[in-house]
């Protein structure tokens, strides 16, 4: 491994000192870092990361889980579910122990990237993470914006049928209302905001799975056939589709920038953290698995509130619960949104603050200010242009979440910490790093597959979200 960490965007060398009061300092020698100290101050509490990673992982996308047991079944699909559940934890366990191996060395990493770079020993592995994790991170603050504004249009649309207000007239107000709540200066300051969006999600879920229960037991409701295709190809690559979108939902892809919001020393906090999130994963994502997929069978949609909500025909929930669901729903996007931006505000900073000035002197205040509306502006601009972004999380997940969350990991303890090549560890580590690589390959393929069929849906600037 190389004796420092490796900071392509400094030019050399840079490490990372926990200071006593829990806040970064540069070591003598290094480049002052605006981003580690203003947007990944360490101040956090394993209970606050906990609350960052539940919302960067537990987020509206399980309403898809039910769309993707359809592509697999119930035994394959619930066992699918459990096993990446499983894998994902062990593999977010594995880099948090790398995380605090390196830390213990006196090199303590606050980035994914140059945690990446530095245990790999390559420089292009640097920008490998950078450019992947910025896909997943603006893609995924572009989403939040699209979906919170379709919230806003299935409310607008019930209470006024025929107003004037279109699609892009919402996404500009969640921009607006983002742009506002990015101005909280760091990843530490959105922990109570993190508190709330977890109850939201425990909420929507309860209301949801509710809803499903009473629409499958309605005398309205679908006829259930939970049979899957008659063409083994189609099931094939429906299969991978699903395991595509299995990757997104559990994917966060920003552990160690999440890791860095705890004040040091780091070690063993994680753990408890990752515990209490899929403590929460447990009942977010089984039960509307569970309930919707049981309630509209190989008929549920992508999303299942639209299952729900059909295009001809009365709902089959009450709307006062739909509407709270929805509603909850919205808010909590708002939070992923922000999560999702922190990398993106870090990197500003860095490049834009002087650490040597105080988080809220004029000097820094103006510029992170406008550097976070333009990146807002940005990704409103392309919600508006893009309206079928729903269509690639099969993509982003294949391309983005597996490689950071399934093969890094894996690979990076194997270095790092060298466990024996014969010891049933590192050949098990080595499995799933082959495995989730072809699974991603695959993954992909799916994926783009699908993009491509429904290409003729596709138009720019529509005032249609396309499923």
């Amino acid at each position: 491994m190389a004796p420092a960490a490796f900071d392509a965007e400094a030019g050399g060398p840079a490490i990372v000192a926990a200071a006593g009061n829990g806040a970064h300092k540069p070591v003598p020698g290094a480049g002052a870092d605006a981003g580690a100290a203003f947007v990944l101050e360490s101040k956090g509490t394993w209970w606050h990361a906990g609350f960052h990673l539940t919302t960067a992982i537990v987020g509206p996308t399980v309403l898809t889980l039910p769309y993707a047991l359809r592509g697999m079944g119930w035994a394959l699909g619930i066992t699918t579910l459990s096993l990446i559940a499983a894998v994902t934890f062990y593999e977010y366990s594995l880099m948090s122990r790398v995380l605090d191996h390196c830390e213990a060395r006196g090199r303590r990493h606050i980035r994914f990237r140059e945690l990446a770079a530095d245990v790999l020993g390559s420089g292009w592995m640097f920008y490998f993470v950078v450019i992947v994790q910025t896909a997943i991170n603006t893609g995924v603050s572009i989403g939040s914006i699209l979906l919170a504004a379709d919230c806003i249009e299935i409310m607008y649309s019930s209470l006024a049928p025929n107003g004037p207000l279109k699609l892009y007239h919402f996404i500009i107000i969640v921009a607006v209302v983002l742009a506002f709540l990015s101005q909280l200066p760091s990843f530490h300051s959105l922990r109570h905001i993190n508190l709330v969006s977890l109850l939201l999600s425990l909420g929507y879920t309860i209301l949801v799975s509710a809803a499903c229960i009473r629409a499958g037991l309605s005398k309205n409701a679908p006829a259930k056939f939970y049979s899957l295709s008659s063409s083994k190809s189609e099931q094939t690559f429906n299969a991978f589709l699903s395991i595509s979108i299995l990757a997104s939902v559990f994917g966060n892809g920003i552990l160690p920038e999440i890791q860095a919001t705890l004040a040091p020393p780091a070690a063993g906090k994680m753990m408890k953290a990752l515990v209490m999130c899929y403590s929460v994963i447990g009942f977010t994502f089984y039960l509307p698995s569970i309930t919707g997929y049981w309630a509209f069978g190989s008929q549920v949609q992508s999303n299942v509130l639209k299952s729900l909500m059909p295009d001809s025909g009365p709902a089959l929930a009450p709307t006062w619960l739909l509407g709270l669901a929805i509603l909850f729903v919205l808010l909590q996007l708002l939070a992923i949104g922000l999560v999702y931006s922190q990398v993106a505000y870090e990197i500003m900073e860095k490049n834009s603050a002087d650490v040597t000035q105080g988080k809220f002197s004029r000097r820094n205040l103006v510029p992170r200010l406008l550097l976070r509306t333009l990146y807002l502006a940005f990704c409103a601009l392309m919600a508006a242009m893009l309206p079928f972004f729903g269509d690639i999380v099969g993509v982003v997940g294949a391309v983005g979440f597996i490689p950071l969350d399934f093969v890094l990991p894996v690979i990076m303890y194997n270095i790092a910490l060298a466990p024996p090549r014969r010891s049933t560890l590192y050949i098990a580590n080595t499995v799933i790093m082959a495995v989730f690589t072809g699974v991603g390959a695959i993954g992909a393929f799916a994926s783009i597959r699908k993009l491509v069929l429904d290409a003729g849906q596709f138009k720019l600037f529509s005032n249609n979200v396309v499923d």
